[in-house]
């Protein structure tokens, strides 16, 4: 490509950012698509200012310009050999909200899920309720011209938005909106000429099924389209036309009354078939989940239990079919209509648990929002098969009219099976989209071939039925070369004109909708010709995973989950700083690349590594929220490791390391170690000379706990920083033990030093000396559990590592089954408890307690255990505080380069929260970097639930 581009010459025009470094380029290589193009530079612009300039500079230079949001296209849309502006860091605010006529202006950066909580207690919402609504921007919808589940009443982006505020590629920046057909202005008077000339050939050409978003929306020139509105044109335009600064959008009502209820059928045609009838009841959405989202939602640990709630038995398909009348009757007697409809149909429930067909009802709002949360992830959840072969998107989008729904999935499966594969299948069923993705593995050539093969035959089909190709998911490279066969080459033509027009230089993201490159050219593809892994040792076991490390790098498919902002805690580092680079996505994106050679030699363990790595703070959010279980915190130690044996390591990870070795004798001398605290200077001095910021105090060390008669039939695993910096949780734990009947000892190697987890090695990348450690424990522990004793700890991240890092690590020494057996102080006493064999007196201590879950007790799903101690102590009202990461982690927090970030982490949602607590409330947090969190950026004392209990235990029983 032509030009070249002076990226300093680029810094000096803007206040954002500019990048052109190869990590850089590279995460904004790929979308969700198949693609990957690596980026001429990437700008995060901080004002519109900053986009103006990027396009003045880009016409000099000679280079396109790609705007981009969430990056979660699944067809290519948003990665070119371009200048990437990515929106979503700044250009986000809501501008002007009318609630009287329900309109709202928006920058394109605004994430969907950010508007529509802002609007919540007015009880509007946006509602183009696309799947990705926690992470897509708004300006991504209005290109995509994106759809949802309940488009069958809301209809498109298109339907639902009003004017949009746009820059051409010549730099006039205008308002596009409704206009009368005389309308005085060159560019729309000459689009409505073109829509005039080509009404007859648009009404011939152009689908009728509701779901068509492919080529340009001509069809809103036409006389019979007006009042026209020139922004349906820039709608569903993927960036090539223009780009969006502000776009009006048109508001709705919430929908407060809602029944769901979930279809079974035996067969997949028969829930095809069936759609047709069930849209005569009038639901608002009628979604489809196949068997193979059934079973794969299945094993995923974080939908497992709720797919078990709404699935009975095994069956073929499910159909979802939501009513939302503002009468919550008249949803009620619909939701008994579609079960009378399902028994005529011949679907009715049998014998308990058989899958014959019957519906489950759903009234309850939170089973709901449960069931449709998994729906939501349909597309993470299928791709999460761990093989070489991966569903592909590339006929997913295929749309056609409901009478025709079932005959046609069944000639697409024959399709499939004809080209040696399968389909993994969901739907929009009540307009007839489907999206299903046949298993393809493009390292091949093979798949290649496979994907141009099916392609041809599935669209030639869609094209016999006058459907759509490009239902919802746009065009991008993907479907943009087959516009011919359905529209017809006047028409493509008429979308040549429409671009040149607009873009005569071919400046905005080029190659879409018009003049696009073959969709199975190889050297876009994500795994092009020669694409292989390097030869690499790891520190863990990744054979789970076809291709081991980067196969497990691979699984992460960039749609993007972990961009959310709010639930669940996944990825903390990203919601403090909204850098690509700091979330799950970036940094899988960084280690394949890296893997596979395309950064360099050196890469993996180079300081652009670590760079990409030091910010996650190994929360393992990632490893239960990522639908594909990306386990960032396992690839950072690889990371580590790697680090560690070519560069060695610095003198502050050694002393966090070696901090189970030393706490011994460093707390025999205490008051010295305690000094630098305490004599003015010292922080200022440990933060020169070893990195620890002067802004945080250190954890005290205290007088140690003392591990006291050995045996007993609990063994408690008394850690590192509970035994040596807060000694009360131990005596505490043994203390309620102790009352409650246990006799108690503590794990111990006998005279030798206390037992370690290995964890501060691993944070260090030391694995052979956390292996080591780890040994010493689990042979303790295994003698232990086969005398039929059970082991309790303190420290969530300590306990956990048996059940994590230490079956990947030792291999058949230790499993993780054997790990379960090692349990946190909570999960000991909610199993006791549930067998009757619990018993103290417990007194009432307070009203009420705010618990803050440890990240890895939430990641292993050992939340609920907390909640089940905590209620032994009489009229406690629990409330869990929704929050992310505290911030801490570990050392993370003291350290100079990051203390800033810990504190973003924690402003995010837990310190404010525990500021604005009760005074007569409790704060609870069992893990020992959380509570240091919450003194710090809270100004209250958290405590441990074994010192909570102790409290009740201690307190006089109520008169």
């Amino acid at each position: 490509m032509p030009g070249s581009i002076d990226i300093e010459k680029l810094r000096t025009e803007i206040e954002g950012e500019a990048l052109d470094g190869a990590f850089d380029k590279g995460r904004y290589a790929t979308d969700a698509s198949i693609y990957q193009i690596t980026p001429r530079a990437v700008v995060i612009p901080k004002r519109w200012e900053d986009v103006e300039a990027v396009r003045s500079f880009a016409v000099e230079a000679g280079v396109p310009v790609l705007a981009r949001g969430g990056g979660t296209s699944q067809s290519g849309q948003t990665v070119n050999e371009a200048i990437v502006v990515d929106f979503s860091k700044h250009l986000n605010r809501v501008l002007d909200c009318d609630l009287e006529s329900r309109r709202v202006t928006v920058e394109p950066g605004l994430v969907l899920d950010e508007l529509n909580r802002g609007l919540k207690k007015d009880r509007l919402w946006f509602p183009v309720d696309v799947s990705t609504a926690s992470r897509a921007t708004l300006g991504g919808m209005a290109a995509n011209n994106s759809c949802g589940s309940r488009s069958r009443r809301y209809g498109k982006m298109r339907d639902n938005t009003l004017a949009i505020e746009a820059m051409l590629a010549d730099g006039e920046t205008r308002r596009f909106g409704a206009v009368e057909r005389s309308v005085n202005d060159s560019l729309f008077a000459g689009m409505l000429a073109l829509g005039a000339r080509e009404a007859t050939e648009i009404e011939a050409r152009f689908p009728k099924v509701s779901r068509r978003v492919g080529g340009y929306n001509i069809d809103a020139l036409t006389p019979e389209a007006a009042p026209n509105n020139m922004a349906h044109l820039l709608v569903g335009s993927e960036g090539t036309l223009a780009i969006s600064r502000k776009l009006e959008l048109q508001l709705s009502p919430t929908l407060d009354a809602k029944t769901l209820g979930v279809c079974h059928f035996p067969t997949f045609y028969a829930a095809m078939d069936a759609a047709q009838h069930i849209v005569k009841l009038d639901p608002v959405a009628v979604e489809l989940m196949d068997h193979n989202m059934i079973r794969l939602g299945r094993d995923i640990p974080q939908f497992r239990p709720i797919v078990d709630e709404f699935v009975r038995g095994d069956p073929a398909a499910l159909l979802l079919v939501e009513f939302a009348e503002p009468d919550s009757a008249e949803n009620r007697r619909r939701l008994t209509a579609l079960g009378d409809l399902m028994a005529e149909l011949g679907f009715r429930w049998g014998d308990p648990g058989k899958a014959e067909g019957g519906v489950v009802e759903a009234e309850d709002p939170g089973f709901q929002a449960r069931i449709w949360g998994v729906r939501a992830q349909g597309l993470n959840i299928m791709m999460s098969m761990r093989s070489e072969g991966k569903p592909v998107s590339f006929v997913e989008d295929c749309a056609v009219e409901l009478e025709h729904l079932a005959e046609f999935t069944d000639r697409l499966t024959g399709v499939f099976r004809k080209h040696g594969t399968d389909g993994t299948w969901y739907a929009h069923a009540s307009v007839g989209l489907l999206h299903v993705r046949p298993v393809l593995n493009l390292k091949q050539e093979l798949g290649a071939r496979q994907l141009r093969a099916i392609a041809e035959e599935a669209f030639a089909i869609v094209a016999e039925y006058k459907g759509s190709h490009s239902g919802e998911h746009g065009d991008g490279i993907v479907r943009s070369e087959f516009h011919e066969r359905m529209f017809g080459s006047r028409i493509v033509r008429a979308f040549e004109e429409v671009k040149d027009r607009f873009d005569p230089a071919g400046l905005l993201n080029p190659g879409k909708i018009t003049r696009a490159p073959k969709m199975d050219d190889r050297s876009l593809f994500r795994t092009p010709p020669g694409y292989a892994a390097e030869p690499r040792a790891t520190a863990f076991d990744w054979s789970a995973w076809p291709g081991g490390l980067t196969g497990a790098a691979e699984m992460c498919n960039n749609n993007g989950a972990c961009r959310k902002l709010a639930g669940g805690a996944m990825c903390p580092s990203y919601r403090a700083t909204r850098n690509e680079r700091d979330v799950t996505r970036g940094r899988a994106n960084t280690l394949r690349l890296a893997l596979t050679g395309q950064l360099g030699p050196g890469a993996f363990a180079s300081d652009e590594m670590m760079e990409t790595m030091k910010l996650c703070v190994s929360c393992k959010s990632c490893k239960r929220e990522c639908p594909m279980s990306v386990d960032m915190a396992k690839m950072k130690i690889e990371v580590l490791a790697a680090r560690a044996e070519a560069h060695g390591v610095p003198l502050r990870e050694r002393l966090i390391a070696h901090l189970p070795r030393y706490a011994p004798w460093a707390a025999r001398l205490r008051w010295l170690a305690n000094a630098r605290d305490q004599i003015p200077g010292l922080a200022a001095l440990s933060e020169r000379a070893v990195g620890f910021s002067a802004k945080r105090k250190l954890p005290s060390w205290r007088k140690p706990f003392r591990e006291g008669a050995a045996g007993g039939d609990v063994l408690v695993f008394a850690d590192t920083f509970n035994r040596y910096f807060e000694p009360d949780n131990l005596r505490a734990a043994t203390r309620v033990l102790r009352a409650a009947g246990y006799a108690v000892g503590v794990a111990s190697a006998g005279a030798g030093r206390p037992l370690c987890c290995g964890r501060s090695y691993l944070s260090a990348g030391l694995v052979d000396a956390a292996k080591a450690e780890m040994r010493r424990s689990v042979g303790v522990f295994a003698e232990a559990l086969s005398a039929g004793k059970s082991i309790v700890g303190l420290e969530p991240s300590c306990i956990l590592t048996f059940r994590d890092e230490a079956p990947m690590l030792l291999g058949r020494d230790w499993t993780e089954e054997m790990g379960r057996n090692i349990m946190t102080f909570e999960e000991f006493v909610a199993r006791e408890r549930r067998t009757g064999k619990f018993d103290a007196n417990f007194n009432a201590i307070a009203r009420r307690a705010l618990v803050h879950g440890h990240c890895h007790q939430k990641a292993h799903a050992v939340v609920d255990p907390i909640r089940e101690a905590l209620s032994l102590v009489p009229n406690l009202a629990v409330e869990m505080i929704e929050s992310s990461c505290c911030g801490m982690a570990g050392a993370f927090g003291y350290q100079a380069e990051s203390q800033e970030v810990s504190r973003a982490m924690a402003e995010l949602s837990l310190a404010p929260t525990v500021r604005a607590a009760p005074e007569d409330s409790l704060i609870v947090a069992d893990g020992t970097s959380c509570r240091a969190q919450i003194a710090d950026f809270g100004g209250r004392e958290a405590l441990h639930v074994a010192r909570i209990l102790e409290m009740s235990l201690d307190a006089e029983a109520a008169v």
